[in-house]
């Protein structure tokens, strides 16, 4: 038979052909042959495999096939012995090349056998090819080239440059999303898609899943791995799964295809420790996260992802994305929590309290202002008259959407945090429940959210006394951090007001002490200005004053100093900055006002149009344009003087701690008052006179005028408006402190 090796075998010769035909070979060789990397470790496994059944001389050439005797005299009886070991020979050998194709994945099986046809083989047929040929053509397509070893270097370069030009066609056509050029690609060239093809060890499989939002081309991928990959083994440099990488990037659609291949991708950790669903939660991918969540449904699952000091990071993550309502959801998986880490995210990310307006159109009133506006609209449209009413409501129904969900992240947040709480008193024991609740009822407290402080207290009582580690408890806690709405708790507690009145900390200070330190950084940046900063310090210190007893105000502490000395070196610097803030700011002004007296002081004197040689009566007399030009000139030379004098004022003031309360921020306001005032007098009177001067004869010019004069006065409000109206809030407006109200703080009707 061409292409085979062929020996003469004489008759007699024992038969040296094994058939071991009972023998499995995936038990041997566990791995299917399917690049080159792979290649050195199959071939171990196959040539242990033929050695320990005797059948190795099929592929190193021993064992070669026999060829009938050219004796012609031979006998029908050797002839056919040797027909015989030809069959024996062909049968051995169709069992060897049967284990070595069977360990051949079905791409690399495909390769070799295109390539026996293409080659030396073509007048044959697959079938005709012996074992020791496809061995063979295994070796020069995977094995290493025997080369000199000056050139070693050479080969291992040209390889791995070879190597890495494959990876980055294969990323390309990957990240292409198109097909076809990866099939060219996986075809043409010695990359699979397990290959690792980034630098941080990515498999064309990851960055499908990373950067792909089409389905079917990650589907396509998945079918030209070997049948016997595991998903879990796909990892990347990072330990991550396939999974994984959907969890990062959010994309929905491959973790339902990945979940439906093998749901243990579900409870893979990568290098981190990190879940699937824990990277989902922390990169805020919620709507991943919740499909996630759809393939849990054994114990085992609930107990691998929720149980544990990581199961409680799963909460802290949708809590931080300020996702109130699927934290709600999350919470009935959770059997108990393990740390305060939970109750701690509550404290740091609980919304703002509701405005009386949100309470007011985010309730009932919502839905009937929706009816009444639709009601309007559909007279408006049937009957085409207007419709005052409906102006009316409509910004209010152009607003509600928004209002109604920060009324539901709202209410969520609070469900949220009555559930956490009561899971807490159901499993755990009462000694262990303040590890729970000290350090989120001392960070809502310093977070001035006084929401969480009462409902913390209603669950546990006790908790009201909670302190840190410098021994302040939560009242004392929220007057250092200047946290208002937990102050005034204090006035809902009749049952410890008193002990507040007077307790003290482990440094003598009593709540005026504390009161009397200067406030934190980042609350006195919420105020506009060093005057207002040091007039809000002293807002605080009049309020600590009237409700601690007499003494308190004259106590010393353990370093001899009384709350007075104490505010008085603690604002020092912010008194210094505040009278330079103070002395500036009417610098500025006070040149404005100097400049608009001048301004119309001259114009008093000069009057458009002149004045009756004779008479020395103003010509436009009569005129109603003079008249204004005349009032508005009058105003703006009164105001601008008042509003020169009241900077004056400020500039040579004592500026006392105690003239930041009320005397200089008074005088500021009257200033500015004035200044406008001035301001938008002398626009009027200059407008006036440009009617009276160019404008008798075109009474269309009024329009720009108009328009003209409401420029300045407008840019002048918006740019000094929010300035005015700090200074007469901090004054005049509701105290920060608001109403004071006396009934027990673990009344049920108050709290639920």
């Amino acid at each position: 038979m061409a292409g085979y090796p062929h020996v003469t075998l004489e008759v007699g010769d024992e038969n040296p052909y094994p058939y071991p035909s009972h023998f499995y070979t995936p038990s041997f060789v566990t791995l299917k042959l399917s690049g080159r990397d792979e290649y050195e470790i199959w071939k171990t496994q196959m040539l242990c495999l033929l050695e320990s059944h005797g059948m190795l001389g099929f592929i190193d050439g021993t064992l070669v096939i026999p060829q009938t005797s050219n004796n012609v005299s031979a006998g029908k009886e050797k002839v056919g012995d040797h027909q015989t070991h030809h069959k024996l020979w062909r049968r051995s050998d169709a069992l060897v090349k049967g284990w070595i194709l069977g360990a051949l994945s079905k791409q690399t099986l495909t390769y070799v056998v295109d390539r026996l046809k293409e080659k030396v083989y073509q007048e044959r047929n697959a079938a005709d090819f012996c074992a020791k040929e496809v061995w063979d053509e295994l070796e020069t397509m995977y094995a290493p080239a025997v080369v000199p070893p000056e050139l070693l270097v050479v080969e291992d370069t040209l390889r791995d440059q070879q190597r890495a030009e494959d990876h980055k066609l294969l990323y390309k056509a990957t990240l292409g999303g198109e097909w076809s050029d990866v099939q060219k690609v996986l075809r043409e060239r010695e990359v699979t898609v397990l290959n690792k093809i980034t630098n941080n060890g990515n498999t064309a499989l990851h960055v499908a899943v990373g950067t792909s939002k089409k389905p079917w081309f990650l589907q396509k991928l998945l079918g030209v791995i070997p049948e016997n990959t595991q998903l879990l083994d796909v990892r990347n440099s990072d330990g991550s799964t396939l999974l994984h990488v959907a969890a990062i990037v959010g994309n929905t659609e491959a973790a339902d295809i990945l979940l439906g291949r093998n749901l243990d991708l579900l409870l893979a950790k990568d290098n981190e420790g990190h879940t699937p669903l824990a990277i989902a939660l922390s990169n805020m991918h919620t709507e991943t996260s919740k499909h996630l969540l759809k393939y849990i449904n054994t114990d085992r699952e609930k107990d691998a992802l929720f149980s544990g000091t990581s199961g409680d990071e799963h909460l802290v993550n949708v809590i931080s994305s300020k996702d109130f309502g699927f934290a709600k959801d999350l919470m009935q998986h959770y059997k108990t929590l393990h740390t305060d880490a939970v109750l701690m995210a509550i404290a740091q990310n609980f919304p703002c309290e509701l405005s009386i307006l949100e309470e007011y159109i985010g309730t009932d009133m919502v839905e009937e202002r929706d009816i009444f506006c639709e009601t309007c609209w559909i007279c408006i449209v049937d009957r085409c008259i207007p419709c005052v009413s409906w102006f009316c409501i409509a910004p209010f129904c152009f607003v509600s959407p928004f209002i109604k969900e920060r009324v539901q992240i709202h209410e969520d947040a609070m469900e949220l945090l009555t559930v956490v709480c009561r899971l807490t008193i159901e499993t755990k024991h009462s000694s262990s429940f303040p590890q729970y609740y000290t350090n989120p009822i001392l960070e809502a407290a310093r977070q001035n959210s006084y929401e969480v402080v009462q409902r913390i207290v209603y669950f546990f009582p006790s908790a009201i006394m909670s302190a840190n580690e410098d021994g302040h408890n939560v009242i004392q806690y929220a007057v250092i951090n200047r946290s208002e709405k937990v102050y005034n708790l204090l006035y809902e507690m009749s049952e410890h007001r008193n002990i507040y009145r007077t307790i003290k900390d482990s440094s003598g200070n009593n709540l005026l002490h504390l009161a009397a330190r200067l406030a934190p950084s980042n609350k006195l940046n919420l105020i506009s200005g060093a005057a207002l900063q040091i007039q809000r310090e002293l807002l605080w210190f009049k309020e600590v004053e009237g409700f601690v007893c007499p003494l308190s105000i004259i106590q010393k502490n353990s370093s001899g100093e009384t709350p007075k000395m104490i505010f008085t070196r603690e604002h020092k610097d912010l008194v210094i900055e505040g009278e330079k803030w103070m002395k500036s700011t009417a610098e500025s002004y006070t040149i404005t006002a100097a400049l608009i007296i001048t301004i119309v002081f001259a114009a008093a004197i000069t009057v458009p149009g002149g004045s009756n040689q004779d008479t020395g009566i103003p010509i436009f007399t009569y005129k109603t344009a003079f008249t204004i030009f005349a009032i508005s000139d009058a105003i703006s030379l009164f105001a601008a003087v008042t509003s020169l004098l009241m900077f004056l004022s400020i500039l040579t003031a004592r500026f006392a701690e105690q003239d930041f309360l009320f005397k200089l921020p008074t005088k500021l306001i009257i200033g500015l008052a004035t200044l406008f005032i001035s301001t938008t007098a002398m626009i009027v009177a200059f407008a006036a006179t440009l009617y009276l001067v160019f404008g008798q004869s075109h009474s269309r010019v009024l329009i720009p005028i108009a328009v003209l004069t409401c420029l300045p006065i407008t840019s002048f409000v918006t740019l000094q408006f929010p300035l005015v109206l700090d200074l007469m809030s901090a004054i005049y407006g509701r105290s920060i402190f608001g109403e004071k109200r006396d009934y027990s703080y673990w009344d049920r009707e108050i709290l639920i």
